[in-house]
């Protein structure tokens, strides 16, 4: 056994687009460390992941390879389970982002970069599937480039046998190696066709390195050959760093150059204390870790997926939230996909499962008699949403609880009623989102919840002015009821609400009844003509009578109420339509995409400009009617490869009119 480089465990993520087969990677690390003794047995083992063959959550493993100690964190490539890897991926000390070797698909690779690169984790590129590569490597490198801030250096030049491709040549150590299926590469001569090639390469990858060390550019500059253990010590130093980003090649599905990936894991990730120094632990007085992700797993209750950055945690160790709050540790796990083994103590660098840690959430960093707080995530904003009720009425209470522990273990998703419609929306990522937080709630929970598109939050206003008398008498023995007032109804500009005011003189109403006229017309305005909401409208009250003895509140609010509902009416209903400003991002060479979507979809399109810090991506500024938005996400994603997205913020509400105003009105008064 090779002797042990690290003391504490080290955590590997994988993290990258969809279909780039960051789990398939996972398993050919286990396999191949000997952790498990076939493929598929760790990762994507829950239903949802099964059922649509992708990953729907991130997954956890661990590994002992050559005498070191490491975790795995498999992060899903969807951006519609992008929270996941937002928060998971802090508590690595190294990232692997996983590819594919084509060069059209390398703008997919860019929200993953630039993840990684505002955490500060350092990470390198395993390009997969290279057996399946066709166009040239330096091609894909130069498009991949442009997703990277920090210098992409290949280690690896792939060897061809005709049109496949057969091995590498590893230009750290300068030695050519054949793939073999599940199993270690075979050292080989480098062909004599390939010297110039390699010679080339290897100076390529010195000359990257000597931007950061003044050293080993006077050694290049001097044409002297720098030894082997400084190559390799620049490469250590400066991937921990994250001054370059190295680029090694393989085929998860064979096992091809697997091994070489983990061993340059083994010497280029940094300790534990690394991570903790970037989270803000550092030095923190007692045991301290970092809660990745939360599960509420059954009868084991509430688990904290955590990275234990200092110290030791016990199981029944009391930890401390940043706010103060504190929690018991009830449980400690270790992780293997979805098995778990009850251990006693988990040491520093360790990766486990916590229990019953109610007071503390995902994001959290806990401290052992201390609060300790962690940078601030960056979560996807909610971009699609769903009515959601319960398919039975005796489980409307248990759907509220079940759908916040959802959230809990997914903060991207959210659950709260939506004002205007009365109606409680799930939002979240996408339709798959959604699809997989519904199909949890059955198996999780047992719950059967009915889902349907959210109701757009018309309103109504009136076009011009008018001014009518309402008048409520009614008498049935003893006192009667009366009320009598004359109300000018004027419109106001958008957004302005509702105004009341009373120019009476004379007494004819009386002062203590103006609130009772004033709530009439509001009760009038809570739905006008057409079915909606009335806004943006002053009343005045200006004349009116009274009677001593029948007058009252009663009376004179229903006496406003009539003549706010005739007046509405008169002065010329209008449907208002709730109008956001959307900002939508994609690759340049989708822009003109983006722009069709707008207009299908009554846009008003503002301007465009280049995304600032994503080279190559642009945005487009439009206004855009709510009612357009609801499926906006899918659409633009399928335009996009599935990297498009967008922004939105209420913006005002406009008039509606024609067939599309009548249908809207129609629907309302069948409803």
């Amino acid at each position: 056994m090779a002797d042990r480089l690290s003391e504490t465990p080290r955590v590997i993520a994988l993290t990258g687009p969809y279909g780039s087969g960051k789990t398939a990677l996972m398993e050919a690390m286990l396999a191949a460390a000997g952790a498990t003794g076939r493929r598929g047995g760790v990762g994507d083992q829950s239903a949802e992941a099964k059922e649509r063959a992708m990953s729907t959550e991130t997954n956890f493993a661990r590994l002992d390879w050559m005498g070191d100690a490491y975790r795995i964190i498999d992060t899903p490539g969807s951006i519609e389970f992008s929270a996941d890897a937002e928060l998971a991926l802090p508590a690595a000390d190294m990232a692997v982002v996983v590819c594919e070797p084509d060069a059209d698909k390398a703008a997919l690779l860019h929200p993953a970069m630039k993840r990684l690169e505002r955490l500060g984790v350092p990470h390198m590129l395993f390009v997969n599937k290279i057996d399946q590569a066709r166009g040239s490597v330096r091609g894909l490198l130069e498009s991949l480039q442009a997703v990277s801030e920090a210098p992409l250096v290949a280690r690896q030049i792939p060897l061809r046998d005709g049109e496949s491709i057969s091995g590498f040549i590893d230009l750290a150590l300068e030695r050519a190696f054949i793939y073999r299926p599940d199993g270690p590469s075979e050292q080989a001569e480098i062909p004599e066709g390939e010297t110039e090639r390699e010679a080339d390469a290897r100076f390529h990858m010195l000359e990257q390195l000597a931007d950061f060390d003044d050293h080993l550019m006077e050694e290049l500059l001097s044409d002297i050959e720098p030894s082997r253990d400084e190559v390799f010590g620049d490469l250590i130093k400066e991937t921990r760093a994250g001054q370059i980003v190295p680029v090694l090649f393989g085929s998860a599905a064979n096992g091809f150059g697997v091994r070489r990936l983990m061993k340059a894991l083994r010497h280029e990730t940094p300790d534990v204390a690394e991570t903790a120094r970037r989270l803000g632990a550092e030095g923190a007085e007692g045991a301290a870790a970092y809660i990745a992700k939360t599960l509420h797993a059954g009868q084991s209750g509430k688990l904290s997926i955590a990275r234990v950055l200092g110290g030791a945690i016990k199981d029944g160790a009391t930890l401390t939230g940043p706010d103060g709050e504190t929690s018991r540790v009830g449980g400690i796990f270790a992780l293997q996909g979805a098995d778990t083994e009850k251990i006693a103590e988990a040491g520093q660098g360790e990766l486990v499962a916590l229990g019953r840690l109610e007071n503390l959430k995902t994001g959290d960093l806990a401290g052992e008699g201390r609060s300790l707080y962690a940078p601030a995530s960056e979560l996807p904003q909610p971009v699609f949403a769903r009515a959601i009720e319960a398919g039975s009425r005796d489980d409307e209470v248990k759907l509220g609880t079940a759908l916040n522990k959802l959230a809990e273990e997914d903060p991207s998703l959210s659950f709260a009623p939506e004002p205007d419609t009365g109606e409680f929306l799930l939002r979240g990522q996408g339709e798959v989102h959604l699809a997989v937080a519904g199909s949890r709630l059955k198996r999780k929970f047992g719950l059967e919840a009915v889902t349907r598109p959210p109701s757009t939050p018309y309103k109504e206003s009136i076009r011009r002015s008018a001014t009518i008398r309402g008048k409520h008498k009614k008498q049935s023995g003893g006192h009667g009821q009366y009320g009598d007032v004359e109300i000018a109804f004027r419109p106001l500009g958008r957004g302005e609400g509702f105004r009341f005011d009373e120019k009476i003189s004379g007494g004819v109403v009386p002062k203590g009844y103006f609130s009772a006229v004033e709530a009439g017309v509001r009760d009038a305005m809570e739905r006008g003509p057409l079915g909606f909401p009335v806004v943006d409208m002053a009343a005045t009250l200006t004349d009116g009578s009274h009677h001593s003895v029948d007058s009252s509140d009663l009376a004179f609010r229903l006496a406003a109420r009539q003549a706010a509902q005739a007046a509405f009416e008169e002065a010329g209903p209008v449907l208002l339509e709730p109008v956001y400003k959307v900002t939508l991002s994609a690759p340049s060479a989708s822009t003109s995409r983006l722009t069709s979507i707008l207009s299908t979809r009554r846009g008003q399109i503002m301007g465009f400009d280049a995304r600032e810090g994503w080279p190559g991506w642009d945005e487009v500024q439009a206004y855009l009617p709510q009612s357009e938005m609801a499926d906006l996400i899918i659409e633009l994603r399928s335009a996009t490869q599935g990297v498009g997205a967008f922004g939105a913020e209420f913006a005002h509400m406009a008039e509606l009119t024609g067939k599309l105003a009548d249908q809207v009105s129609h629907q309302q008064r069948a409803a």
